[in-house]
């Protein structure tokens, strides 16, 4: 269990580092740095919730060690966030101008679910031999305004705020890269079999 506490704590601050980022860049640029994260959370095969619950099934992964490593993303993202609130305050406005465009509504929970299937390809083709999933995948995410859970708590943690939309977007990366992964392929109905 502390092997996937450490993991799940360094895909946070990996992701948090391509956040700032974002933060600090803006587009065009920030986007496409931000790729560095979730490329060395793959790397180091690293434990990000959103890269890893689309194989739910497929890896078969734990339930309990999924929860987990949400758990640890979204508390030590929000630490992260707080940290880098304090080391570049430049970065505090640009945190708190994004958190106020986010709402509890229907158009943010379909843009969470679209980023689920985005992450879902971006890792799945990284696990078949390939960067281009998240080169392109992230920078997709980010400019088409999709909702990613994890950056969006480090970006709460920036802002030193919350917002209910996280949920939202917890829900919809999830059941975006479980519907990516279910009609993608085949291995999670033969496994049944």
């Amino acid at each position: 269990m502390l092997d996937i506490i450490k993991k799940s704590a360094a895909a946070a601050l990996l992701i948090g580092l391509g956040n700032f980022a974002l933060l600090k860049l803006g587009n065009p640029i920030g986007p496409i740095i931000f790729a560095f994260g979730l490329l060395g959370v793959c790397y180091l095969g690293l434990n990000l919730f959103t890269g890893k619950c689309g194989f739910l099934f497929e890896d078969k992964l734990k339930v309990r060690d999924l929860l987990i490593i949400l758990a640890v993303n979204l508390i030590f993202g929000y630490l992260v966030g707080l940290l880098f609130h304090i080391a570049d305050p430049s970065i505090v406005g640009a945190a708190t101008d994004k958190v106020a465009t986010w709402e509890f509504s229907l158009d943010f929970f379909v843009r969470s679910l679209l980023c689920g299937v985005i992450m879902y390809l971006a890792v799945k083709m990284y696990k078949k031999g390939t960067p281009l999933g998240i080169i392109f995948g992230v920078p997709l995410f980010i400019f088409c305004g999709f909702q990613h859970c994890i950056a969006n708590v480090i970006t709460l943690g920036v802002a030193i705020d919350f917002s209910w939309s996280l949920i939202l977007a917890i829900l919809g990366n999830f059941l975006g890269a479980i519907f990516m992964s279910y009609i993608a392929n085949d291995t999670a109905v033969k496994k049944k079999k």
